[in-house]
């Protein structure tokens, strides 16, 4: 007879440490076997086949399984659909029961119901926990218990919630006699259809002293004071309980960033509409111009506008852009091209490391001014007056553009004052044809 045990199934949540899932099924009775499933539905729409979070991923993969091999343990990995992985699963081993982390995304709640099905039919447990948030959709709320559309109310509720549940850390202890005795392969790079990436993921940048200067320095591109954390949170290699513990004391400002990560994370599950369409439908009737020539230099660095420019080549050599320089790139798409806030939307998907679909599409509506908590849509930034505010001696923009004093760089595509102008009337006309 087959002995009984339970599945831990990693998805964003690739550390041991602090894990609320893993912690749980570590406590079940039972021996746990970690699985992770490299899913063939995203893996599928990966264009660029070096790409960089496969990369990550793959090495943390790696990573972890070295860690659990200590416990004389492994992790059972799978190139495949998850509901394929689990019919198999389910044929090899006699499950009582899964234990994962709670996802919110759309496809992942779609995925997890049918996983929990197949569970259901099998008489298996499906046990999930909160553990990439420290609050969930319907745990800070106005008092009627409908979301929160404006950040700033949401995040004193967000505070005040906190004040009232202290933080509780996921750690266990002796775990090496309660993983399953298991020794697997892992599928390499060129088997899941993929090579190597150029890029590097940046390790995570926190301690207490970059903390207590963020608030000082973070809106500097040229300076490397940010906490590079994105990717790390996105993936789950580092533990949001971890963070926010350490910014309590240390930074109000990054403590509040981290609020709207989760503040976004809500909207897209209560006003699921946001994933394709605008916040507010009132923008609906925006006349994009959407030049496609316009697009692909806005891609590629070659706007004429330094600030725009320098943050496009980062992205796109890195996979990482400075959050300043996000703001500056993403309002002269959408206000000095017109282009549909989508479209850039997409591309920043294609390319960012830290790509959180709630945080994107919520930055990018922000920007175009047709978000929940957006600005208005008459603030157009100046990208030459924020270059002199926040990167006045050029240091940024030269390490990004060398060309910058020669002949070869581009004149500016648009005039500032000709594109704000136009973005106005637009706008206006928009709002004035549903009146």
């Amino acid at each position: 007879m087959k002995e009984k045990i339970v599945l831990f199934w990693f998805r964003r949540d690739l550390r041991l440490d602090d894990n609320h899932g893993l912690f749980e099924a570590l406590k079940s009775g039972y021996k746990v076997l970690p699985l992770f499933i490299f899913d063939e539905a995203i893996l599928d729409k990966l264009e660029n086949k070096s790409d960089a979070r496969v990369s990550f991923i793959h090495s943390r993969i790696h990573a972890l399984n070295k860690q659990l091999q200590a416990y004389g343990s492994g992790i059972k990995v799978f190139k495949a659909n998850p509901e394929t992985a689990f019919k198999e699963l389910i044929k090899s081993y006699s499950i009582e029961a899964v234990y994962l982390n709670k996802d919110y995304e759309p496809y992942a709640l779609h995925r997890d119901k049918a996983i929990g099905a197949i569970c259901k039919e099998n008489g298996i447990g499906f046990n999930t926990f909160k553990d990439q948030v420290i609050f969930e959709e319907y745990e800070v709320v106005k008092d009627d218990g409908t979301p929160y559309t404006v950040f700033t109310p949401y995040s004193k509720k967000w505070k005040n919630a906190l004040s009232a549940n202290p933080i509780i850390h996921y750690q266990m202890e002796k775990p090496e006699e309660k993983y399953l005795a298991f020794s697997g392969k892992i599928p390499d790079l060129a088997q899941l259809g993929f090579t190597p990436s150029e890029i590097a993921i940046p390790e995570a940048h926190i301690d207490e002293s970059r903390l207590q200067s963020y608030a000082q320095n973070r809106n500097i591109p040229e300076k490397d004071a940010t906490t590079r954390v994105g990717v790390h949170l996105r993936f789950g290699t580092i533990s949001i309980r971890k963070l926010v513990t350490m910014a309590l004391p240390n930074s109000e400002n990054f403590l509040n960033e981290l609020i709207w990560r989760e503040f976004f994370m809500q909207i897209l599950y209560h006003f699921p509409k946001v994933q394709e369409g605008n916040f507010r439908s009132k923008y609906n009737l925006i006349h994009w111009r959407n030049n496609e020539a316009e697009f692909k230099r806005w891609c590629e660095g070659k706007t004429g506008y330094p600030m725009v420019d320098a943050g496009m080549r980062e992205l796109n050599q890195t996979g990482f852009m400075h959050n300043r320089v996000r703001m500056i790139t993403a309002s002269f798409l959408t206000k000095h091209l017109l282009i549909d806030w989508r479209w850039g939307e997409s591309y920043f998907a294609s390319k960012l490391l830290d790509y959180e679909l709630a945080s994107n599409n919520g930055n990018w509506q922000w920007a175009a001014g047709t978000g929940c908590d957006a600005a208005p849509y008459f603030r157009v930034f100046n990208p030459t007056e924020q270059q002199k505010k926040f990167d006045p001696k050029g240091r940024y923009i030269k390490k990004w553009i060398p060309e910058i004093e020669a002949a070869s760089y581009p004149n500016p595509m648009v005039d500032h004052k000709l594109a704000r102008l136009r973005a106005l009337e637009t706008y206006k006309t928009a709002l004035n044809s549903i009146n």
